[in-house]
């Protein structure tokens, strides 16, 4: 089912995807999209896809400058709207992700996790999950995580459902896109009870 939508999504959304790949190249240059590795189902690493929404702004010590001063007000209306994850459904379709489920993190969190939080990796990483439709950024990382492992312990068709539609609508109000701390959310640093 997820491979089914995601090559959906990549049809019908194709015009879209080429209207962002333009504005972005005059946004940003080469290259438009944005990579990173992250763990996805038993910690296993994968390529993750998004488009770019900010800019490459090196400080003076030589390290990129805090996401603030990069975030372009082009980026900032890609987050809000989530289009800046459209390029996912391409790890969709190859299987990396699912259309639902614990949104994937840094690899460098991989080691702070609680054994508890840690089966957030027992499953696929998402597009958007159930942390994502209860607050997205504006949780803190021990209520995104317990929202993780609430999903992983009782997910199901029906579940998968609601989520997604209530993504549309999370979408819509655009809340909970940047915490109440940064300009996107702060790094996890680990949990007291880890």
């Amino acid at each position: 089912m997820d491979m089914c939508a995601a090559l959906l999504g990549l049809i019908v959304l194709s015009p879209l995807f080429l209207l962002l790949y333009v504005v972005g190249l005059k946004q940003f240059g080469r290259p438009v999209l944005f990579t990173q590795v992250r763990p996805g189902r038993n910690s296993k690493l994968f390529t993750m896809y998004k488009f770019r929404t900010m800019r490459n702004a090196i400080g003076s010590d030589g390290l990129p400058l805090p996401d603030a001063d990069r975030l372009t007000r082009y980026g900032r209306i890609l987050r809000a709207t989530s289009l800046d994850e459209l390029p996912e459904l391409w790890n969709v379709l190859i299987g990396d992700m699912s259309v639902v489920g614990p949104r994937p993190l840094l690899e460098a969190y991989l080691p702070l996790y609680s054994p508890e939080q840690a089966k957030r990796h027992l499953v696929r990483p998402g597009l958007t999950g159930l942390a994502q439709v209860s607050g997205r950024n504006a949780l803190t990382w021990e209520e995104k995580f317990a929202f993780d492992v609430k999903y992983v312990e009782s997910m199901s068709l029906r579940m998968d459902v609601e989520i997604f539609v209530k993504t549309f609508k999370s979408v819509l109000k655009r809340q909970g896109i940047s915490a109440s701390d940064s300009a996107t959310m702060s790094a996890f640093e680990g949990s007291a009870s880890a």
